[in-house]
């Protein structure tokens, strides 16, 4: 065994405390501040690992509710602009049930168990949390939701030609939605409530979204326009004609763009707000 002269340590110890302490004597610098992207992928990764037990039986219950609504609706519905509407309604619909539904669930519930505590003392922007449970939550709807089109356009004779305009109204449609679900679970005073506005946005998208739009009352028309998915169901269905009209396809896409900046901008100032209470 060696002897280490205690000289020697505490010299080699003064040394580095006197490296740590900056020269003024003043408090250490903290580190810097973890970047947006880094850290949006960190809880993306995160959130996508922690959900992916419950994946399987997530995806089998909105795609088979979707399934569901377009085989009950075969019975009224022919074709024409109406099975175009049950078809992109009920597409979209895959998407509201995990964005809108179970993402305000899971912030109510990450606010009433004091969940947010723990994000709150890393060093991540707001931002990332919110776009990083909000991306993991809405990846798990493209399965489902292209099964339940290609699904739906066999079901009613529709063409699959331009089904890959899925690869837009899917993120853009779920931004909006899954921005929604986490302000009103973010807002919700309590989590029975944050359950209560997920069930409502859902079946609100459900009722608006599936039925034909001139088969609504007047009144009821209005609020379809005001619920973000409607405009991800009108450019999916748009793509079924023989000849899309892509200028209104691609305004519809800019209005569920617009809508999915504003309304997580929203979430992320709930999110900042419930976290340091």
């Amino acid at each position: 065994m060696s002897i280490v002269p205690a000289e020697a340590v505490s010299g080699r110890a003064g040394t580095a405390a006197e490296t740590a302490q900056p020269a003024d004597g003043g408090p250490a610098p903290l580190a810097p501040r973890a970047r947006l992207l880094p850290s949006l992928a960190a809880v993306y990764r995160a959130q996508l690992s922690r959900a992916r037990v419950a994946r399987i039986p997530l995806l089998f219950v909105a795609t088979f509710q979707s399934v569901g609504i377009m085989v009950l609706m075969r019975g009224v519905v022919d074709g024409g602009d109406e099975a175009r509407a049950v078809v992109a309604g009920s597409s979209v619909l895959v998407v509201a049930f995990v964005a809108l539904n179970l993402l305000a669930q899971y912030f109510g519930q990450l606010r009433a168990s004091g969940g947010l505590d723990h994000y709150a003392t890393l060093p991540v922007p707001p931002a990332a949390v919110v776009l990083g449970a909000a991306g993991a939550y809405a990846s798990f709807t493209v399965p489902g939701t292209a099964v339940t089109a290609v699904t739906g356009s066999v079901l009613f004779d529709l063409p699959l030609t331009h089904l890959w305009v899925l690869v837009a109204v899917i993120p853009l449609s779920g931004a909006a939605l899954a921005g929604l679900g986490a302000a009103c679970g973010l807002l919700a005073p309590r989590q029975e409530l944050a359950t209560l506005l997920g069930q409502l946005g859902m079946s609100a998208a459900l009722l608006l979204g599936v039925l034909p739009a001139d088969r609504l009352p007047g009144p009821v028309a209005y609020a379809r326009d005001l619920l973000p998915s409607t405009y991800g169901v009108e450019a999916l269905a748009r793509t079924f004609d023989a000849h899309p009209d892509w200028a209104a396809v691609g305004l519809d896409l800019t209005v569920c763009a617009a809508v999915g900046v504003v309304s997580l901008a929203v979430a992320t100032r709930a999110y900042r707000r419930a976290a340091v209470r």
